[in-house]
């Protein structure tokens, strides 16, 4: 489903963050992993991504931040989906406001997940 996709998951947590890439393995996509926003920031200054799931409650710089940097003074449009274990219209709110194509809420459901980033990248291919 995700075969060839390469996908940074920007996650805190290493439970979480080694589920989100068993999740995304086992659809053959590449992934990378970042303990916090600013080694997400890192990562995407070297590497091309497809998608990015970030999380947005992370140390050092969470994810509202990472993803307006990356917008703003990176200019860079790559989808970002927003992942949060709170889904509060609130929250949700704030990812679109700083840039995130959407969010998604924990925990990680495979074919929820999977038909989320294929959608996001569909979407963000027709409006570039």
């Amino acid at each position: 489903m995700l075969e060839g996709l390469k996908i940074l998951v920007a996650e805190d947590n290493e439970l979480n963050q080694k589920i989100a890439g068993f999740i995304l393995l086992k659809q053959s996509a590449k992934v990378d992993a970042a303990l916090n926003g600013r080694e997400a920031v890192e990562f995407l200054k070297k590497n091309d991504y497809d998608i990015i799931l970030m999380d947005v409650h992370m140390p050092e710089m969470d994810g509202f931040k990472a993803t307006d940097y990356i917008r703003k003074t990176m200019k860079n449009n790559v989808p970002i989906i927003g992942v949060t274990a709170s889904y509060w219209q609130e929250e949700y709110d704030e990812c679109i406001k700083v840039g995130m194509n959407t969010c998604i809420t924990k925990p990680l459901f495979p074919d929820k997940l999977c038909q989320l980033i294929l959608n996001v990248i569909e979407e963000s291919k027709l409006t570039s």
